[in-house]
């Protein structure tokens, strides 16, 4: 164990000083060639394929999902890990892993996920930070951060094309027209940013017209309900037919833990938002992060706090949106630790949750009208415990059309995992 660690260290500071570190010459594994300098290196920094057998796939509990490959921060040269998101190129049908890190933003080519390629890392635009968030637009990525002044950074992903070298990359545009923020929502179907949790509208929501990824402008915001921690900005086609087609933007609002609420905000009219409607809740920690069920029937909303502040297992609660104006508790849902819920999503019958400290949690929704949720798998990306700690899983993403799923871990870097049926 002492001669791997010293070979690590070695490799990683070679990695770190060398003005090579900029000429590997990398490839696709389904191409003729592969550069044995980077296999090498895989080898030391990329854990591979592990079978989820009896409840375990390598040091990691699983339930129903296999590990593809692990990419530690250290080969990124970062020290903590923090959102993600994910591309796939209009061009060719190639999947990267957009991920955040406490320095900026690496790119991966996923296209073999087993022998994922990183092909450089965008910096912060001034300072480390412990909060980026990145989302996807028209072959461009978005990003922001809680960094002071870091704006918005706009970059032009295909120039992760054909890419041969490990490479430091800039900015295609930087937006200086706000400060830090924590968190960005794109809706592809308009064409608008929404930045989240910046020095603009008291911390709501900032509408940005991105058609022009290059050019974006600020058209309007909405700072009536306080900050806005997160959200989701859909074309709506749920069943209150009085949205229909309209822009709605459901938001997870929150003050350090007081004036907790969800808003639905009409954002068609980016001069004249209006608000729809607002849901408090009981036993409340901190409003965090929701999404929507596909057919816009349902959100799933995650306190961040409660089960700090309360005490309680994992508690995801569920809302009925069927009347946007007015919505209802639906079902409370409890998971199988006590572990804090960070990010969720929704892909069809499959709701994804990044649950901290027992990483990837799984669960079925086939049956939410009848108030029924059942976990189904999982794939733990922090082995130490399941405690009530922000340590682990913070985001996944699962809308890859191949069936991959990354996990970008704090502490632990990035997870490729596919269901073991998929193998």
């Amino acid at each position: 164990m002492r001669k791997v660690i010293f070979l690590f260290v070695l490799v990683f500071l070679f990695n770190s000083c060398s003005k090579k570190d900029n000429d590997k010459i990398i490839s696709n594994s389904n191409e003729l060639f592969v550069s044995e300098e980077l296999i090498d290196e895989n080898k030391i920094f990329i854990e591979g394929k592990s079978f989820c057998e009896n409840g375990f796939a390598g040091i990691y509990p699983c339930k129903g999902y296999d590990l593809l490959s692990r990419i530690p921060l250290e080969y990124f040269g970062s020290i903590e890990g923090n959102d993600s998101w994910g591309w796939t190129d209009s061009f060719d049908g190639k999947e990267y892993v957009l991920m955040g890190l406490d320095d900026g933003t690496a790119f991966i080519d996923i296209s073999n996920p087993e022998i994922p390629l990183y092909q450089g890392k965008l910096p912060t635009a001034t300072v480390n930070s412990s909060w980026r968030d990145i989302k996807v637009y028209n072959d461009h990525a978005f990003i922001v951060s809680e960094a002071p002044g870091h704006g918005l950074q706009v970059f032009d992903l295909s120039k992760l094309r054909d890419v041969k070298t490990i490479k430091t990359y800039e900015p295609d545009f930087h937006f200086k027209s706000f400060g830090n923020a924590h968190n960005i929502a794109i809706n592809e179907e308009s064409g608008f940013a929404y930045v989240l949790g910046s020095n603009l509208f008291d911390g709501g929501p900032a509408f940005i017209d991105i058609n022009s990824p290059k050019n974006p402008s600020i058209v309007g915001g909405y700072s009536f309900s306080s900050y806005t921690h997160d959200a989701q900005v859909v074309k709506y086609n749920g069943p209150d037919k009085r949205f229909k087609g309209k822009e709605i933007l459901f938001g997870s609002n929150s003050i350090g833990g007081e004036n907790n609420q969800i808003i639905i905000l009409d954002v068609t009219d980016k001069k004249n938002p209006e608000l729809i409607s607002s849901i408090e809740y009981s036993n409340s920690g901190y409003t965090h992060q929701g999404w929507l069920s596909d057919d816009h029937k349902y959100f799933f909303l995650g306190d961040e706090l409660d089960e700090i502040i309360i005490g309680h297992r994992t508690k995801t609660r569920v809302f009925d949106i069927l009347d946007l104006e007015n919505p209802i508790i639906h079902h409370t849902y409890y998971g199988q630790t006590a572990a804090i819920d960070h990010n969720t999503y929704i892909k069809g019958s499959e709701f994804y949750m990044a649950n901290y400290t027992s990483g990837m949690r799984v669960i079925d929704i086939n049956n939410i009208e009848d108030k029924e949720m059942e976990e189904i798998g999982f794939f733990d990306t922090y082995i130490s415990n399941n405690s009530t700690n922000f340590f682990g899983a913070w985001n996944v993403f699962p809308f890859f059309s191949s069936g991959v799923i990354l996990i970008s871990d704090i502490n632990s870097g990035l997870f490729l995992v596919k269901p073991s049926n998929d193998l």
